[in-house]
């Protein structure tokens, strides 16, 4: 795990040359993209600049410890990566033309993108953004994993195209400007992230999942992708089968996700999810699995820790259980909100925050549930999304975060148009085309909520410390054996991921697979009406707010959130003030949530 930058001129530029107002790109603006840069990847940095094309690299050692470092180069390329290539041995045994310089997982990409050109992706079992440097054309190509686990940025210039692990890099090194593109706020408040290919920052834009980009004279010239989901209808295949297969698939995936040359460990919240990846590191041989789980201080909060506790007793894994409680919060939510350059309003933010941050004390790598319930359809909403509207079926994210409560400006809060929607509502019409309803429900949050929620909230909240975060769950193995099961394979009884449950009840009884589901939550609702009164008027006088909301609103919102909707709205304008400060008025944190704003 690491983080990448760099940038392919045009002709028209040359390095420390500015034309027409645009960025100059020289020593001075690598060297501001490595330091921005620098948590992503605390053990070493390398560079490589030839000509009008220039990578950089900050790295994490994870595989190859003393052998790794990049960029790496063979033949008339380079190549900076970030990520992990799973079937690194594998590819290893199949180049067997090839003699390696080293034990880097990432040297088997470069040897196949010689063999293969764009399609080498296809050969590749693993989370990665990769960018590789032909020296004689001049020519870059940028890869992003296909569920979109690892983040890839670029910029496209007038001088040329620059690349980034992170916005805020380019950002910091002046590629872009610290402004917001209003239809990407608008979505953010109401959705809590922000969909497809444009970012909130005008000119930065994704590197989709699955996506490869060709650059030639500073300018993209080609996009391919591969998809992270099979193709092909529903199968025909019956319970005992489909238990059987996927207990394979988690196996193998589990095995490849453990390989590492340093300590890993797993965050465990008591569901099914990480229960399910627990118990195959314990089946395994993991010896004494070091597992991390969150609890709050506020008594009528959901909390899983004992069930997580019980869950690590039954696979005699070593358990640590951190109380956050309220000073904790105040105190680093500045930091934690800084660390979601690419903003996502997600509460969850704050226990994988802190989670990561004490974890990095023991281990290097943390293993985690994401992907869960969108392969194997755990969410409500999916069960909702198979029913008709003439049974009450409803449509996913109908209804945005401040609708109906009066608070934002009717310009941002869309009215009767509901712009907000525009970005998700293309996605459920294209994701999925052809499958039943909850496969298209699922295809849709794979395309959008996973990689531009879940997973960037995983990546930068484990990267602020130096941690890489794994997900077995994402695997193609696991897609294979998951997403073309018939409907009733996956919700039965109304009761989602039911071939999962089904596997963990014969794998870990002790998980009671089938027990009603707690939840998991984070308490920010209490922690806001206890401070309503002291939030309201600082996060009211925040420039970013006050475009937004009118001050007597957002000061009746934090004074009056007594209702679950309430306290989520003012969640969701706290975030935004603290983000808005951060990565627009370039203003780092300083001391906790009060003196940041207060500042």
């Amino acid at each position: 795990m690491c983080g990448i930058a760099g940038f392919a001129l045009a002709h028209t530029g040359a390095p420390g040359v500015t034309v027409a107002g645009q960025p100059v790109f020289d020593s001075a603006c690598l060297t501001s993209l490595v330091r921005a840069l620098a948590h992503r990847g605390p053990d070493g940095t390398g560079h490589t600049m030839v000509g009008r094309v220039a990578l950089v690299h900050t790295r994490l050692a994870i595989i190859d410890l003393n052998g790794g470092d990049q960029p790496i180069f063979a033949g008339p390329a380079a190549l900076v990566a970030n990520g992990e290539i799973y079937n690194d041995l594998e590819l290893r045994k199949a180049l067997s033309d090839v003699r390696f310089a080293g034990g880097s997982d990432c040297e088997p990409p470069l040897h196949l993108w010689l063999r293969d050109g764009g399609r080498y992706v296809e050969s590749l079992r693993g989370m990665y953004a990769i960018a590789i440097h032909e020296r004689g054309t001049h020519n870059l190509t940028l890869s992003r994993d296909p569920f979109g686990i690892k983040p890839l940025y670029v910029a496209e210039l007038e001088t040329g195209v620059a690349f980034a692990s992170e916005p805020q890099a380019l950002l910091a090194a002046g590629i872009a400007k610290r402004e917001v593109r209003t239809e990407a706020r608008n979505e953010l408040l109401q959705l809590q992230f922000t969909t497809g290919r444009e970012t909130i920052f005008p000119g930065i834009r994704r590197v989709l999942p699955g996506e490869t980009i060709r650059v030639a004279n500073g300018r993209v010239i080609d996009r391919s992708r591969i998809q992270a989901l099979p193709e092909g209808p529903t199968e025909e295949i019956g319970e005992t089968e489909a238990l059987a297969r996927l207990d394979r698939a988690l196996e193998e995936s589990v095995s490849l996700h453990q390989r590492a040359d340093v300590p890993t460990g797993m965050f465990l919240s008591g569901g099914i999810d990480s229960a399910a990846v627990l118990r195959m590191m314990a089946r395994l041989g993991n010896e004494r699995v070091q597992a991390f789980t969150a609890s709050f201080d506020v008594p009528e909060a959901a909390d899983e820790s004992e069930q997580a506790a019980r869950l690590a007793r039954a696979a005699g894994a070593r358990h640590e259980v951190m109380r956050i409680d309220e000073a904790m919060v105040w105190r680093h939510l500045p930091e934690i909100v800084a660390s979601m350059d690419d903003p996502v309003a997600d509460y969850a933010i704050i226990p994988t925050w802190l989670l990561a941050r004490r974890a990095r004390r023991d281990v290097k790598v943390i293993l985690s549930g994401e992907g869960g319930d969108e392969l194997f359809a755990g969410y409500g909403r999916y069960r909702s999304a198979m029913r008709p509207w003439w049974r009450g079926g409803r449509a996913m994210r109908r209804r945005g975060t401040f609708d109906g409560l009066n608070v934002l400006r009717a310009d941002v809060a869309g009215g009767r148009n509901r712009d907000w929607r525009s970005g998700i509502a293309a996605t459920e019409l294209s994701a999925g085309s052809g499958c039943s309803r909850l496969a298209s429900a699922q295809a849709s949050d794979i395309a959008e909520w996973l990689p531009h929620d879940l997973l960037l909230k995983l990546d930068r909240c484990l990267m602020a410390h130096g941690v890489e975060g794994r997900t077995p769950l994402l695997d193609p193995a696991v897609a294979a054996a998951s997403f073309r099961l018939p409907d009733g394979l996956k919700v039965r009884r109304g009761m989602g991921k039911w071939l999962l449950r089904r596997w963990l009840e014969t794998q870990m009884p002790e998980a009671r697979p089938f027990a009603p589901k707690q939840g998991f939550t984070v308490p920010v609702g209490a922690w806001i009406a206890a401070q309503g009164d002291r939030l309201a008027p600082l996060v009211a006088a925040q420039g970013g707010v006050a475009e937004i909301a009118a001050p007597d609103r957002v000061l009746a919102l934090f004074r009056n959130a007594a209702g679950r909707r309430e306290q989520h709205a003012a969640w969701t304008l706290l975030f935004y003030a603290l983000w808005h400060r951060t990565h627009i008025q370039g203003k780092l944190p300083s001391g906790d949530v009060f003196e940041t704003l207060a500042g």
